[in-house]
């Protein structure tokens, strides 16, 4: 892959995303689908998938034990499930590898291919074109977008979910593991909405309440017409600034559109947020991108 050019870095700069065509092989993209089907034929289906829902305080307990996974998964590897995959008593009404949503969220430290993917030297040189001088990794994801069911993914900014002081400190690097196209559920984007910071942020909630995350601020209504698509081939990559307003729409088609993500934070100068709902941990502080 050719070196980061300086119109490329501008132009990451005025529209708050650059798509790099062919960053990764087919070899790369292959080996993690592959290393991902290993992990999924070991997956245990989380205990609080399995209970059978039957009175309020149940489902309570069942949000409670979701949100629960949820929170701690920062430095864990766990599996997120497509709705109405899995009967009341936890099990899989479709072949469980068509099941997951997501896996996360820490892929990129206790997995030897996705850690070898995460710190690549051309991803280590991309962060160094682009003036990181600290940046450390702080979560990762396996997105499947399921055939026919996988569900849509609402207009948002990386930084409702992962903030910092100040802001402008996230970059998300998206992976393409297989072709992303408008019929499978590519990414869209409009184009310079980074400049404009966040109007919500996601934080967690005080203790005792009845969910373990809450929204803070507003929505704002976007212009469907604003959102460009950014159909991408297998191993292409997308670098996404944490202010840009990027959504993608159900996947309709037959075929899977699989990609590994992770978010990387310029550590100098910037606090992360306590009130994030991922935090670094005595097991597993945020590690530097560089080695």
């Amino acid at each position: 892959m050719a070196s980061l050019t300086q119109q490329q870095i501008q132009k990451f700069h005025k529209d708050g995303f650059l798509v790099l065509e062919q960053f990764f092989s087919a070899e790369e993209c292959d080996s993690m689908r592959s290393q991902i089907q290993k992990i999924i034929a070991e997956m245990e289906v989380p205990p609080h998938c399995r209970t059978e829902f039957s009175t309020r305080e149940e489902e309570q307990l069942q949000a409670q034990g979701s949100s629960d996974y949820f929170l701690t998964s920062g430095d864990k590897i766990r599996f997120f499930f497509e709705k109405g995959v899995l009967d009341g008593k936890g099990n899989f009404l479709i072949p469980k590898e068509k099941s997951v949503s997501k896996i996360g969220h820490a892929l990129h430290a206790y997995d030897p291919v996705f850690k070898q993917i995460t710190h690549s030297p051309k991803v280590q040189e991309l962060g160094r074109k682009l003036g990181l001088e600290r940046p450390v990794v702080v979560q990762s994801m396996y997105i499947f977008k399921q055939p026919g069911i996988g569900g849509e993914v609402t207009p948002h900014q990386d930084a409702t979910f992962l903030h910092t002081e100040p802001l402008g400190r996230v970059l998300g690097f998206w992976i393409a593991l297989e072709d992303a196209t408008q019929e499978n559920g590519c990414l869209w984007f409009i184009p310079g909405s980074h400049t404009n910071g966040i109007t919500r942020r996601m934080v967690r909630a005080a203790s005792g309440a009845s969910t373990c995350v809450e929204f803070v601020g507003s929505e704002p209504a976007y212009d469907d017409k604003q959102f460009i698509p950014l159909p991408t081939s297998k191993g292409g990559l997308i670098l996404i600034h944490g202010e840009v307003v990027h959504k993608s729409e159900q996947n309709s088609s037959e075929s899977s559109r699989h990609a590994f993500t992770f978010h990387v934070m310029e550590a100098k100068g910037t606090t992360w947020s306590k009130e994030n709902w991922l935090q670094p941990t005595p097991e597993l502080p945020f590690p530097s991108l560089y080695t």
